[in-house]
């Protein structure tokens, strides 16, 4: 290996053990904060195409300086098969932010939330063809059980406050398609980061996924402008914290632990986005959804719990 191509290949520095742990927590506390802020700026007739391309702008825009300053080298050295695979991953990111911001439209928000964080069920069921992570007993009843409890909140029929209408089946349905969504994204994320630095994948993902969205919301002419100023706060915060803190977050775990592992993980999402809807938007759970949500999170407690932490070699 050459000098040069030595410098474009991600650090194998080890970082200390606790790290991805932290990055983990703070990730799926960064998420939580999503529905909230969709949920303030819908009440406000701002389009969901609009706030899922706004967040991924934002979150683009703030990383291009970085990438430019401290990748750039390692961007014009990227392998085309790398780069092919993480402008899909940003294509299928695109299609899940715009389908599950759209769910909170028709639905409640644990029901979009615990629904759309179902996707760890999907990439375990694909984890064995793609990623040759095998399922064991305690997963797959794992599984069950959070599928169980997913049917449970998708039938519960409870929408809370949404937007637009009262429509569950549709909010729900739109949730389910953003979480087979999620799984892949996850899936492709767990293959790239292996090889790819954190920032400069995220740059490329976030950044595919935003000129998707932007040009989505062109050809169907939504509007940009007209909202009152705390509307674009909620924007650009919905760009910052879950975006950039929080899904940069899971995706630099991502390099050290299972794809079912971390996604598993951002399984405690429905439980801070839940907390968070009573204090801000006064939506309290019904019964049934609280069932269904409490056999999902055990469903996650159990498959968690036999998926031991993967050492992987450190990236940046």
């Amino acid at each position: 290996m050459t000098t040069e191509q030595a410098q474009v290949q991600p650090s194998r520095a080890a970082v200390p053990a606790w790290r991805p742990y932290a990055a983990l927590v703070l990730g799926v506390f960064a998420v939580s904060t999503a529905a909230i802020f969709i949920r303030l700026a819908q009440g406000a007739d701002a389009p969901s195409l609009v706030l899922a391309a706004v967040r991924m702008s934002v979150a683009a825009l703030v990383l291009t300086p970085v990438v430019l300053a401290r990748h750039r080298n390692e961007l014009r050295h990227i392998a085309l098969s790398d780069l092919k695979w993480a402008l899909v991953a940003g294509l299928v990111l695109g299609i899940h932010f715009a389908t599950w911001i759209s769910s909170l439209e028709y639905t409640a928000v644990v029901n979009s939330v615990t629904i759309v964080t179902t996707a760890p069920l999907w990439v375990a069921l694909a984890s064995p063809l793609v990623l040759h992570e095998a399922i064991g007993r305690q997963t797959a009843l794992g599984i069950a059980v959070a599928l169980a409890g997913g049917v449970i909140v998708g039938l519960s029929g409870e929408a809370g406050a949404p937007p637009t209408r009262h429509d569950p089946l549709l909010g729900n349905g739109l949730a389910l398609v953003g979480a087979w969504a999620a799984a892949i994204y996850f899936i492709l994320g767990r293959r790239l980061r292996a090889r790819l630095s954190v920032v400069l994948y995220i740059w490329l993902v976030y950044s595919t996924a935003a000129i998707l969205l932007v040009v989505t919301v062109a050809a169907a002419g939504l509007p940009l402008a007209g909202f009152p100023p705390e509307t674009y706060v909620w924007m650009v915060l919905l760009g910052l914290v879950p975006q950039l803190i929080g899904h940069s977050s899971l995706n630099f775990a991502l390099g050290y632990f299972p794809a079912a592992y971390v996604s598993l993980v951002v399984l405690g999402e429905p439980i801070g986005s839940g907390l968070l809807a009573i204090a801000f938007l006064g939506e309290w759970p019904v019964p049934l959804q609280l069932v269904g949500t409490a056999l999902v999170l055990a469903g996650i407690a159990l498959a968690t719990l036999e998926r031991p932490v993967e050492k992987k070699p450190a990236t940046r």
